[in-house]
């Protein structure tokens, strides 16, 4: 008998299919290849009353994955935004924050900017922060701990996944939220400023009927081998004013005379962090594998 589902969990190769009368599935693929994700769509076969196979996965509104030269990780699919966590303790990297607002711009998928554990003081971060609320994005300061009522109306009506290095503080915001859901929180290792794993798999619940989140595993790096100069350029939200106004059709945005990106540059229109980032990443994409 097939039934469609939805994927509410991602355990490397086997999920959890929720079935259109609250029954959860847990489920294989067919193929190796297959890299299903926590929000898909998909149909399947039940071999049991507990188990099934997932014969196919119908066509996602947007994905979200990263990859480097030898394989790619999805990482949630059908979200209509990302929610980047991050906390002025421990520090963050910038370059992750960066990278995952490029995945979300060239996937469609609108971006809010997290800083976690407010109460720990940390006018670095701030700063930070600031800079990207100047470039229109929405971002909101929180203490998990005490409340996360300011997330529910940003929420309402999405399906959100968290993302975020470890220990910024997701599985709390996951249990403020939703307490029944239980998620492990975690204890900060401050010798290496750096949270230690908890969230092995990524798992949706819904937070009403009409509104979802995806909780998924701390990222440590974020390759963005699939998206192409041209996509590269257009996701960089400040770079768009300038885009096809160089001198040269294929400039690469480093040295060439007549450069109108570089030139933003050195009038402080465009942030050089956020320029050495992208020249970082277009350099990474530019070695191919064969």
């Amino acid at each position: 008998m097939l039934q469609e589902g939805l994927i509410v969990a991602a355990y490397g190769k086997r999920y959890n299919v929720e079935l259109a009368d609250g029954r959860t599935l847990s489920c294989v693929t067919r193929g190796k290849k297959v890299d299903n994700a926590a929000g898909d769509r998909v149909t399947v076969k039940l071999t049991s009353a507990q188990e099934g196979v997932i014969e196919q996965t119908a066509e996602r509104d947007t994905l979200l994955y990263r990859s480097n030269a030898y394989k790619s990780k999805t990482l949630a699919a059908n979200v209509t935004q990302i929610l980047i966590v991050l906390a002025t303790q421990p520090s963050f990297y910038e370059d992750l924050l960066n990278r995952c607002l490029v995945a979300a711009e060239a996937s469609g998928i609108r971006a809010v900017i997290i800083l976690n554990k407010c109460d720990l003081p940390n006018p670095q971060a701030m700063q930070k922060l600031a800079g990207y609320a100047e470039l229109g994005y929405l971002t909101v300061q929180l203490n998990a701990k005490e409340s996360v009522e300011a997330l529910r109306p940003i929420l309402a009506g999405h399906t959100s996944v968290l993302v975020g290095q470890s220990g910024m503080g997701k599985s709390t915001i996951i249990n403020g939220l939703l307490p029944e859901a239980r998620s492990k929180t975690q204890e900060i290792s401050t010798t290496l400023d750096s949270g230690k794993h908890t969230t092995t798999a990524t798992h949706l619940y819904h937070l009403d009927s009409h509104s979802a989140i995806i909780d998924s595993p701390g990222l440590q790096e974020f390759g963005l081998y699939h998206i192409d100069t041209a996509a590269l350029e257009y996701a960089f939200v400040e770079f768009r004013p300038f885009i096809g106004h160089c001198k040269f059709n294929n400039c690469t945005h480093t040295h060439e005379p007549g450069c109108v990106i570089l030139e933003a540059v050195n009038t402080h229109k465009i942030a050089p962090g956020r320029h050495q980032i992208f020249q970082q990443i277009r350099t990474e994409n530019a070695v191919r594998v064969y």
